[in-house]
């Protein structure tokens, strides 16, 4: 999957200074241990680290078309349908030295120039340099898979596939003021928005464009509204055939691949779409089962105790699902000690480069991901099901559909985050419940809406644009910094554009036509999946329920509280901060992004993040 970094300089000789395009990909390194390269010139330094997936040998980067005077590509990510655009370019006359998708992707800019982005079908971010014409493109996938960064400077830009990378540049700096933190507290994942002062993400489906006039954004996909005009049972085919040739296309890779498997529908789904597709020959692979990895706490289906999020513990329902479709399924136990443990804290804080924190889930994320990693390179998961198809408890919650904010807030209200964030006094001094209320409006200004439709269908399509375009893309994120910290590439089949342009404009009454979340999802895998999946209730990720847990976390806020110097005292001051900790136990006890328990790792996390990226907080 890789990373990248470059610098664009019109006033400088960068020739003089590869050393800092080096010092800013070896930030990268977990994102590309395989090999690593420097493209230099005068005006344009670019960076790349390899995990090699397609092409092992040939599709070393930074790669250059040819001549001194030809493009440069440093790229990240995969095109899915490399192969077919290969044949139509060779058929206009390209000649290829390698069969990578990174060299299709540099030929198919030569042939199309700027518009080449809409003729990519995968999950990618890649710098390109043209001499010809002295232009930098930052280009980002349609729905935002893969991050891409960048500092606008006086003559130039510097960017990266991480925060790290940028601002291992001496010409930046690790700010954070409080627009920054209103991000990193209000779960708000505002497209473009960095954190760090100075600093841009490109938005999906965008190419940034730099010449010596300045920058111009290039919005080359985006979500838009046109009538549905199939019938149910035509739907619910479509999206079977499409998630079928969507998994077999996603299979293709010249290293081993599998699945992370939770035992809910979409990660089964996609287990058992992967399986079917290598026996029947339909996807390039081994004849072998397919791997499926799954996550557990030792103890948590005797503990377990159901509530609003969780119905019913999810390692049963995995193997009963690997069972079914005969898939080689490895349980990940951990105990209190694998997501306690300091160096897998700081591998996440480092991997994320914020301290955006879903609580213990993070962490054993990253343990399952180090797992994946011993047997394979590349893994399939079900992320955006839930945002595309109405699965979250907010899409079928009437006090949330009917609210006038993010519906994700809902429950953050209702199970404490709200609440302890208010207790600790950070949320009044940070003006959150005004700039919630201004991003919620500017998000609902961008809904593309279908002329004449009103009511429930209208108000469904904002819930379901606002998840896909803010709440998704704060998941896609921890899930690729968190899989590339160890080396993992995630490909997630339910993010593909073709996809999510059907049932965004699918009817809500279709998506909800039996009185169940994911109705449609569900009807498109009955037969392939056991009616058990089937019929269950949605789950989260899981989260651990130890109370030794919960211990643990109040002492590690006890320990930093301690400390005059503590980050953490300039969010809140100790008596504020401890009023939160003696609250009733049981207002930790459901972990997730939505516990108050949460709110207290967040802000173990923040004094920790501080320290070890040597940010400056100015409020």
């Amino acid at each position: 999957m890789c990373g990248l970094a470059g610098w664009l300089s019109f006033q400088r000789d960068l020739t003089m200074h590869t050393p800092i395009a080096e010092d800013m990909n070896a930030t990268l390194e977990c994102r590309g241990p395989d090999s690593h390269g420097v493209w230099t010139s005068e005006r344009a330094l670019l960076a790349h680290r390899r995990l090699a997936v397609i092409d092992l040998e040939g599709g070393k980067q930074p790669m250059a078309a040819g001549a001194a005077d030809e493009p440069v590509i440093t790229y990240t990510g995969e095109t899915y349908n490399y192969r077919e655009l290969r044949d139509e370019l060779r058929a206009l006359g390209h000649e290829f030295r390698t069969d990578s998708d990174t060299e299709v992707v540099l030929r198919a800019y030569q042939e199309w120039g700027i518009g080449f982005a809409e003729r990519l079908t995968g999950i990618y971010a890649l710098a390109l340099w043209d001499p010809r014409t002295e232009e930098l493109l930052l280009v980002r996938d349609r729905m935002g898979v893969k991050p891409l960064y960048y500092w606008p400077t006086a003559d130039g830009v510097v960017f990266g596939s991480e925060p790290k990378a940028i601002l291992a540049h001496p010409d930046t700096e690790a700010v954070v003021d409080a627009e920054g933190l209103r991000e990193i507290f209000g779960i708000v994942k505002t497209p473009g928005h960095a954190v760090f002062r100075g600093m841009r993400e490109v938005r999906p489906g965008t190419v940034v464009r730099f010449d010596r006039s300045g920058s111009e954004e290039i919005r080359y996909w985006r979500l838009t509204a046109h009538e549905h005009t199939d019938d149910l049972d035509t739907t619910i085919a479509r999206v079977r055939s499409l998630l079928e040739d969507i998994v077999a296309e996603q299979l293709v890779a010249d290293v081993t691949v599998g699945t992370l498997l939770s035992g809910g529908l979409d990660s089964s789904a996609v287990t058992a779409l992967a399986a079917r597709a290598l026996k029947s020959g339909a996807a390039d692979g081994p004849d072998a089962p397919v791997l499926a990895f799954s996550v557990d706490f030792k103890g948590h289906g005797e503990r377990f105790q159901s509530n609003v999020q969780w119905a019913d513990p999810d390692t049963p329902f995995a193997v009963e699902v690997a069972k079914h479709v005969g898939a080689e399924h490895i349980v990940v136990e951990l105990d209190n000690a694998d997501v306690l443990d300091q160096e897998v804290r700081d591998q996440v804080l480092r991997a994320q480069d914020l301290p955006v924190s879903t609580g213990d889930m993070e962490y054993s994320l990253l343990v399952l991901c180090r797992a994946l990693k011993q047997r394979m390179t590349v893994a399939l998961s079900g992320e955006a099901a839930d945002e595309l198809f109405g699965g979250y408890t907010w899409f079928h919650d009437r006090e949330a559909v009917e609210g006038d904010t993010f519906p994700w807030h809902h429950p953050f209200e209702k199970a404490g985050g709200i609440g302890a964030l208010r207790t600790i006094g950070l949320w009044g001094r940070l003006g959150m419940t005004e700039y919630v209320k201004r991003r919620y409006a500017e998000a609902l200004e961008e809904v593309p809406r279908l002329a004449g439709e009103s009511g429930q269908q209208e108000r469904m399509r904002e819930l379901t644009y606002l998840n896909l375009t803010r709440w998704e893309n704060f998941l896609l994120d921890r899930k690729d910094r968190i899989s590339m910290a160890t080396a993992l590439e995630v490909r997630v089949p339910f993010t593909d554009h073709r996809l999510v342009e059907y049932v965004y404009n699918t009817p809500w009454e279709m998506k909800s036509f039996d009185g169940r979340e994911k109705s449609l999802l569900r009807a498109a895998m009955r037969g392939v999946l056991p009616d058990s999946v089937l019929d269950r209730k949605k789950n989260p990720y899981p989260s651990t329920q130890d109370s030794g847990y919960e211990r643990a976390v109040r002492e590690r806020v006890e320990a930093a509280i301690a400390d005059d110097d503590a980050p953490v005292l300039l969010l809140a001051s100790r008596e504020e901060i401890r009023r939160l900790l003696d609250a009733p136990a049981g207002t930790y006890s459901m972990g997730g992004p939505w516990s108050a328990r949460a709110v207290l790792e967040r802000l173990v996390e923040f004094n920790n993040w501080v320290r070890l990226h040597d940010v400056r907080v100015e409020l």
